[in-house]
C-alpha cells in the first residue's frame, strides 16, 4: 500500500506515526514544504516571551524519527498538483526547482491553514509580520529586539498571548481589532472584560472597534497603522487576524465549505474514495449545533490525524465531534471555554438561557481559597448544555473538560447539578462549583397543597 501525505504538523504527524505503526508494510512518503516538521505553533507566544528558552522542545517529531518508522520524508518539497482520479501528485523541490511525480493508493491531506492576509496598502512593508510557524517566531523575536512600540492586529488567542509576551518584555503595545471586545469568539463580555481591564492596568492600548485600512512606512519599514478611527505610530506589526484552510490542491475535486475547508465524514474520508483529510484543512462536526464548522485547533488535528490511520483501510473508529474546547492563561487569569458562548448561541438563533455563578472553589477556612466564575449556557426548551466558560486565579481550567464531556453526551443543566464529584477540602467544597452552577439553574418547584 502506497500512502502519500501532504503536510506534517499536528494532524500530519499523528496520521503518519499511527499509519506506520498500524501498517508496517505500507510505503509512506511525506511531502513538507517547510524545513521543519511538527512545530507546536501554540507555543509561539511562550517562545517570544522567553518562557520557553529552548525552541527545540516545541517540536515533537523529526524526519529522523519518522525514518526510524520506515517513513520517507521529502523536506522542502511543495506539492503543486494532485489528480485524485488518477491517484498521482506532482511535487517541486524548493531548493533545486526540480519536479517529480508520485503515485499513491491512499492520499492523506494534512495541509493545515495559513494566516489571513488582507489586501491593504502597505501590507508588504518590512516589519509587518505573520505568526504561524517556527520561522515566523524567530523573525518576530529578532525584529522585536529593537522595536519600542509593537502593534498586534487581531484579538483572538494568538493576538492576546503575544500582547502579554511583548508587554512582559517591556514593549509598548497596542492591540487592534474590528470588534468592540477581545476574544469575542471564545468568551462572553463578563469574562473578556476582566482581561481587558488587566491589559489596561499594564498600560496596553486597546484600539477596539477599529478596522485597519492601510499601513504607512518610511524607508521601506512600517511606521503607522491607519484605521478607520485614526493612526497608530508603531515599529512592528504582527497580523493575527485568523486562518484559512490550505486546500487549493483539492479545489473542485472534493466537497468543501465556502471558505475552502474540506468536508470529511466521521471516518475522515473526503467525498473522493481513498482521499483522506484531517486537521486545520478540514471542517469538523461541532456538537453544540450539529453543523460542520471550521475550528482550527491542535486538539482537533491530532484526533483527526489518528483517526485517519485507524480508518485508512476500512472504517473502524468514528469521530465523536468537537466542542471547540480551549484554554488560555493571561497574567493571573486562568481561563477555559467549551461550546457556544451566549453571544454565539444568539448568532445561531438558538433559544438559550445561562447561569453565571461566583464562588470560592474550596472552603474559606483553607489558607487560600480563590474565587471562580463559571457560566453555563443551555437550551431553554431541552435544557441541554451548549457551552461553558470558567475563569479563576487558581488553575481550575480542567473543569471545562468535564463540561465538554457533558455537551458531547447531550447532558442537561439539571443533571449537572447532581453529578457525583468527590469532596476534599484541599480541592473543592461538598458542592463542587460545577454542581453549584447546575443547582442555581434548577427550575422552581411549587409543592402541592397539603391534603387534610
Amino acid at each position: 500500500m502506497k500512502v502519500a501525505v501532504i503536510g506534517c504538523t499536528h494532524a500530519g504527524t499523528a496520521a503518519i506515526v499511527n499509519t506506520a505503526k498500524l501498517y508496517p508494510e505500507a510505503q509512506i512518503t511525506v511531502y513538507e514544504r517547510n524545513d521543519n516538521i511538527s512545530f507546536l505553533s501554540c507555543g509561539i507566544a511562550l517562545y517570544v516571551g522567553g518562557v520557553v528558552k529552548d525552541p527545540h522542545g516545541l517540536f515533537y517529531s523529526s524526519p529522523e524519527k519518522l525514518a526510524e518508522l520506515g517513513v520517507t520524508t521529502k523536506m522542502r518539497h511543495e506539492v503543486v498538483s494532485v489528480d485524485t482520479e488518477g491517484k498521482k501528485l506532482t511535487a517541486r523541490c524548493l531548493e533545486s526547482g526540480e519536479t517529480m511525480e508520485d503515485h499513491f493508493d491512499k492520499l492523506i491531506v494534512t495541509t493545515g491553514s495559513w494566516p489571513i492576509v488582507p489586501k491593504l496598502d502597505g501590507i508588504d512593508l518590512d516589519n509587518v509580520l505573520l505568526s504561524k510557524n517556527y520561522n515566523h517566531s524567530n523573525t518576530i523575536i529578532e525584529k522585536a529586539k529593537d522595536a519600542k512600540h509593537i502593534t498586534v492586529v487581531g484579538a483572538g488567542y494568538i493576538g492576546v498571548e503575544l500582547v502579554e509576551a511583548f508587554e512582559n518584555n517591556g514593549k509598548k503595545v497596542t492591540l487592534v481589532d474590528s470588534v468592540e471586545r477581545i476574544l469575542n469568539k471564545y468568551l462572553d463580555p463578563e469574562f473578556s472584560g476582566k482581561i481587558e481591564d488587566s491589559f489596561r492596568e499594564k498600560g496596553i492600548e486597546l484600539a477596539l472597534g477599529q478596522t485597519v485600512q492601510s499601513f504607512e512606512g518610511e524607508d521601506g519599514k512600517v511606521k503607522r497603522v491607519i484605521t478607520d478611527k485614526g493612526a497608530i505610530d508603531t515599529d512592528l506589526v504582527i497580523l493575527c487576524i485568523g486562518f484559512r484552510p490550505n486546500t487549493e490542491l483539492l479545489k473542485d475535486q472534493v466537497d468543501m465549505l465556502e471558505n475552502g475547508a474540506i468536508v470529511v465524514n466521521s471516518y475522515m474520508e473526503t467525498s473522493k474514495k481513498d482521499i483522506f483529510a484531517a486537521g486545520d484543512s478540514c471542517a469538523v462536526k461541532y456538537n453544540p449545533t450539529g453543523k460542520a464548522m471550521y475550528i482550527p485547533l491542535a486538539t482537533n488535528a491530532v484526533r483527526m490525524g489518528t483517526l485517519v490511520a485507524r480508518n485508512l483501510v476500512r472504517p473502524t473508529t468514528e469521530y465523536m465531534g468537537t466542542q471547540g474546547t480551549s484554554g488560555l492563561k493571561i497574567y493571573n487569569h486562568n481561563i477555559a471555554s467549551t461550546g457556544l458562548t451566549e453571544g454565539a448561541a444568539a448568532d445561531e438563533e438558538l433559544n438559550v438561557d445561562s447561569i453565571t455563578i461566583k464562588d470560592h472553589y474550596r472552603p474559606e477556612f483553607m489558607p487560600t481559597s480563590e474565587s471562580v466564575m463559571v457560566k453555563v449556557v443551555f437550551e431553554k426548551e431541552t435544557r441541554r448544555i451548549l457551552g461553558a466558560q470558567v475563569m479563576s486565579e487558581a488553575d481550575l481550567t480542567q473543569s471545562v473538560n468535564t463540561l465538554s464531556v457533558c455537551i458531547q453526551n447531550n447532558m442537561t443543566i439539571d443533571q449537572l447539578a447532581f453529578i457525583d464529584f468527590f469532596f476534599q477540602p484541599h480541592f473543592n467544597k461538598p458542592w463542587n462549583f460545577l454542581n453549584s452552577a447546575g443547582l442555581e439553574a434548577l427550575p422552581e418547584i411549587t409543592p402541592d397543597p397539603v391534603q387534610v
